[in-house]
């Protein structure tokens, strides 16, 4: 089976931008990013971009929005998918980069999200409903597993709203299903690191990125206009960063909070990436400190 896509995944600060680079290089490739908040411009320390490891390499969905914006997955999937077309067009190899492992996942898995329009009609009619039966006619749609995309009432309207057009668009349902959708063809790669070593990393990272100025990058942000609760909203570097900077936390409280959050986030990278393995993708784990050659040969010979 030819391969379509390399992907190169793993949890935070342990080099996964510096393989994807090298592996490009070495197979006529572009980076696309799988990074959730990388899409924002001026978010470049906070984010890990690292945009001086690319060199010559082409890159794709990194600096496409402004801060503040609220990006998501439906956005990514088109933007991606776009990315992807334009790559192969041009006879090079797409290669996923990033730990957000929702994007990444769902991107290998070939689902696409169709842009469902508002039902005023339906809206109106559901405008008096509790939660609660909100809920009750969700599940007359589908089965809910855990009900935390219907939080609130105007999320649980837009969950009826989108089942109510796949209803009437069978097509569109489809292509949104992960068991109808036709997977891309994909090697996805690990880069396995060791919990003590994982955490050094995150830690040292951390100081070295604070020393470039994080804390003032976050300042800047603030001082264009954008509004602190949406950096926020944004979590990790940017919720703490932003609070120290609004004065709700001095330095050391938001390094030391900020540290233990990046490394319960990394945790929970890892508990998705393993979930995707029990989900059907096959991840090949390869050790962080293997030498760039070597890495990349175990990759081609894997393609």
């Amino acid at each position: 089976m030819a391969i379509d896509i390399v992907a190169i995944v793993g949890p935070t600060a342990t080099g996964k931008t510096g393989r994807a680079v090298s592996l490009a290089r070495r197979i006529n490739g572009e980076i696309i990013s799988g990074d959730s908040r990388q899409v924002y411009r001026q978010m470049d320390l906070g984010t890990g971009k690292d945009l001086e490891e690319y060199g010559e390499v082409p890159y794709h969905l990194i600096d496409i929005c402004d801060p503040g914006d609220k990006y998501n997955l439906h956005r990514f999937l088109a933007d991606m998918r776009k990315a992807y077309a334009d790559i192969m067009e041009r006879d090079k190899m797409p290669v996923l980069c990033g730990g957000t492992g929702m994007y990444v996942e769902t991107a290998l898995s070939g689902v696409s999200l169709p842009d469902v329009p508002e039902n005023p009609e339906l809206r109106q009619s559901l405008s008096c409903k509790t939660l609660d039966e909100l809920v009750e006619i969700l599940k007359d749609y589908k089965q809910l597993h855990n009900t935390t995309d219907v939080d609130n009432c105007k999320r649980a309207v837009r969950a009826i709203e989108i089942e109510e057009y796949y209803r009437n668009n069978p097509d569109q349902a489809r292509n949104a299903d992960r068991k109808s959708a036709t997977p891309l063809n994909s090697l996805i790669i690990g880069v396995d690191v060791p919990r003590d070593v994982r955490r050094a990393r995150i830690s040292e990272r951390l100081e070295r990125r604070l020393d470039m100025g994080m804390v003032d990058e976050v300042r800047r942000i603030i001082e264009s206009g954008v509004n602190p609760e949406d950096l926020i909203y944004y979590g990790l570097e940017y919720k703490y960063l932003t609070l120290h900077v609004i004065g709700e936390l001095t330095f050391d409280e938001m390094k030391r909070q900020l540290e233990i959050a990046i490394h319960q986030f990394a945790k929970r990278q890892m508990t998705w990436f393993r979930g995707m393995e029990r989900r059907g993708f096959k991840i090949n784990w390869l050790p962080y400190d293997l030498p760039e050659d070597e890495f990349n040969d175990k990759i081609i010979s894997l393609m």
